[in-house]
């Protein structure tokens, strides 16, 4: 059984990023943990953080909640952007 703060790290609402987890884990996982040769994912994982973190840092200063947006309003804004 997952712990509670495994749940949530699984949680598409809770984590914008699950996708971009998971693909860097089975990356590392299919290339015997050499980092050098995941750089790329791990790129697109810390975009992605940064990018809904900062989403989450301006609704919290615009007094917005929840102040992440659940998986299908994230995917909505993201459709809107292109």
């Amino acid at each position: 059984r997952m712990s509670r703060h495994a749940q949530q790290l699984r949680d598409h609402d809770i984590n914008p990023c699950v996708v971009e987890t998971d693909a860097s884990r089975k990356y590392m996982d299919d290339n015997n943990y050499n980092k050098d040769m995941c750089t790329a994912y791990f790129l697109k994982y810390k975009s992605c953080r940064k990018f809904w973190h900062d989403i989450m840092m301006q609704r919290r200063r615009n007094g917005v909640k929840p102040e992440m947006p659940s998986a299908e309003e994230r995917k909505k804004m993201l459709e809107s952007m292109g």
